[in-house]
């Protein structure tokens, strides 16, 4: 629950408002309906769409499911889970009123524990689930590319582990690394630059790709 309730935020406060639901949605389906974290899930699922519908002025969509959304969001603690649930309940209010009232506002940014994350504030393996969830909802990118990415990912940064510190790794990865660590958080976070990013990422990718296909026939 933590771990896809902040990929969610993180991504939904990139601006990626789909993907974010998909970061929740198979959580929010394992859980029993109406309970606490069932409801939180569901109204920031639908406030994550209401937000996608009034960016294309679907101002019917947007104030009925932000109507839905605050109902969801009624009864819960105005921080549950840490999450700014009092001042989203608002804005939805707002909206469901006055849908249009988007076109004037930007979106209240998710807050957990008072932060409003975004990809750069997540650890790696969060970061990598965003990637992947990134590449499934845009055309644009190869999943496989991501995929590979992630992979020689986390081949650096076992590289970068010392080995006296066993297992995992401690060292928090950070969006300033090099290699393809780097590159996926600027992929993740990078809304404006993300397919510049991906071309690169893909570059390195594919030399990468080469490397190994040319190390695994020198034996043949």
């Amino acid at each position: 629950m933590e771990d896809a309730l902040r990929v969610g935020v993180a991504m939904f406060n990139a601006g990626d408002h789909r993907a974010a639901h998909e970061a929740w949605e198979d959580v929010w389906l394992s859980l029993d309906e109406g309970s606490p974290d069932e409801r939180l899930l569901h109204g920031l699922i639908q406030y994550a769409a209401v937000v996608y519908h009034a960016r294309r002025r679907n101002w019917r969509g947007a104030g009925r499911l932000a109507g839905s959304a605050a109902g969801y969001l009624a009864d819960l603690d105005a921080d549950a889970r840490g999450v700014n649930v009092g001042d989203v309940r608002t804005r939805l209010r707002r909206l469901a009123e006055d849908p249009e009232f988007a076109e004037r506002r930007r979106p209240l940014p998710l807050r957990v524990d008072g932060v409003a994350l975004d990809p750069t504030d997540l650890a790696f393996e969060h970061v990598a689930t965003a990637a992947t969830l990134l590449a499934a909802e845009y055309g644009a990118f190869e999943e496989s590319i991501v995929a590979d990415a992630v992979r020689y990912a986390r081949a650096e940064l076992d590289d970068d582990r010392p080995p006296s510190e066993g297992e995992g790794r401690s060292r928090r990865p950070q969006r300033r690394d090099p290699g393809f660590v780097g590159m996926l958080f600027d992929f993740a976070a990078d809304r404006d630059r993300r397919s510049l990013v991906y071309d690169r990422l893909r570059a390195h990718v594919e030399r990468r790709r080469g490397a190994e296909r040319d190390a695994s026939g020198l034996f043949e």
